[in-house]
């Protein structure tokens, strides 16, 4: 499909938008069309005139699977999503392709004002919330794809969480891709108010085809003072789709932003989760596992730009080359004039398990005062045979004994997970390690 006018004119007119929402995708894709792909990282190439841009969902959004139709649900079903719902979480939405179909949270978290929707249906119940966050951290022509984004974004999540509220269990969305040369174009929108916390879980799976499908989504988080945000993500898209996603947050006095970022699946991946420590003893960490395989670039890392005084970040990246595949870490760590006596601590460490894959670490650390203190550490190792005849001469197989050894060393990430997860990932990479280790 050609991304012209007129599909974006059909897309808003189908969600019933107000004008400043059409002008704004309008904007967009001007931006989108006089832009290159980044000049930076992976090559890529992307057929943009074969994406379907936009796929309308066959009934009304609903806060029962019941109303889902049983293939669908099934899918879900089969991904532990529903059951996850019941046991783990306080609130759950779910896309498939295109638009959100499932959206609910419990009644405490209503009881307590929390704003858990779909992006859509926040725009329309919540338009001037909306409208004073939306495009103020991740600008639409940032870039090729925050520029698509803009333009033909459908779905995603919209979340608020009042002052003095903490949640108990976290809050979670799910994006399927689930048919060829599909293009999801999530915008998630996220808000935690004073003395608050957040926990939410992103997961995110596609089936594999011939042709290649495209993920483009943009995050935008706000973590007022003295609050806290955790947004874990595992994506497991398959190796036909290019996973390029824009995230950012922004930290208030005294808040606090963790990613927890796994990257197991997808063709080529760029992902660079950012925080802007704006607050004066602010602080932002970011712990990431990329996993390569064959016919796979993992581009990932994290930003951490220190504005405010006394800030800290803490980048912990941990990548794993296969079967000739590439993973890379590329981050930035910025300490400004302003942020004196701030401290910030990068360590990569990347695990090659043959002779054909590949790894780089390409850091851009950068301080520009002189009471601030940045540390950077970087190792390349492989799987190291005495540990191996150890753990053989313990009546374990070579494959099961490799597989103890990658576990090991992806620790800092997976302590990080709630439990359900961490078995997920762990499920994940013995998966990704048989099919291409």
């Amino acid at each position: 499909m050609k991304l012209t006018s007129e599909v974006v004119k059909k897309i808003s007119r189908i969600k019933n938008e107000p004008e400043w929402m059409l002008d704004f995708r309008l904007t967009a894709l001007d931006a989108f069309n006089k832009s290159t792909n980044p000049h930076f990282g992976p090559k890529l190439e992307i057929d943009y005139d074969s994406i379907n841009y936009y796929k309308e969902r066959e009934n009304n959004l609903t806060d029962n699977w019941n109303n889902i139709s049983c293939e669908v649900r099934n899918i879900f079903d089969d991904l532990g999503v529903i059951s996850a719902e019941k046991k783990y979480l306080d609130g759950m939405g779910a896309q498939y392709d295109s638009e959100v179909i499932y959206h609910n949270m419990n009644k405490e978290l209503k009881e307590k004002n929390v704003i858990f929707l779909d992006t859509d249906t926040a725009l329309q119940k919540y338009p001037d919330l909306f409208q004073k966050y939306f495009n103020t951290l991740v600008k639409y022509n940032e870039n090729k794809f925050t520029a698509l984004n803009g333009a033909v974004w459908s779905g995603g999540t919209f979340i608020y969480i009042p002052p003095n509220t903490k949640l108990d269990r976290p809050l979670q969305s799910y994006f399927r891709i689930n048919s060829k040369n599909m293009g999801q174009f999530e915008r998630t929108l996220i808000i935690v108010d004073d003395n608050s916390s957040l926990h939410y879980i992103e997961g995110c799976t596609a089936p594999t085809y011939t042709e290649d499908s495209l993920h483009a989504a943009v995050v935008e988080i706000f973590v007022g003072k003295n609050s806290s945000c955790r947004y874990t993500t595992i994506q497991n898209w398959s190796s036909d789709v290019y996973n390029l996603v824009t995230k950012r947050a922004i930290v208030e006095e005294n808040g606090l932003m963790e990613w927890i970022d796994g990257n197991i699946g997808s063709k080529t991946n760029m992902k660079y989760p950012c925080c802007i420590l704006k607050g004066d003893y602010a602080r932002g960490s970011c712990i990431t596992i990329a996993a390569a395989g064959k016919n796979q670039i993992q581009d990932s890392g994290a930003k951490m730009i220190h504005l405010g005084r006394h800030t800290k970040s803490n980048i912990v990246s941990k990548s794993i080359a296969s079967q000739g595949g590439n993973a890379t870490y590329r981050g930035e760590v910025k300490i400004t004039k302003s942020a004196i006596d701030s401290r910030a601590s990068v360590k990569c460490d990347t695990l090659i398990l043959d002779e054909i894959s590949k790894s780089d670490t390409i850091p851009t650390n950068i301080v520009n005062n002189t009471s601030s203190f940045l540390e950077h550490e970087a190792t390349v190792s492989k799987i190291s045979e005495d540990k191996l005849f150890y753990l053989m001469t313990k009546g374990i197989s070579k494959e099961k004994a490799k597989e103890l050894i990658i576990m090991g060393f992806v620790g800092a990430f997976r302590e990080e997970l709630p439990m359900e997860y961490a078995v997920e990932l762990n499920r994940l990479l013995a998966l990704n390690i048989g099919e291409n280790g």
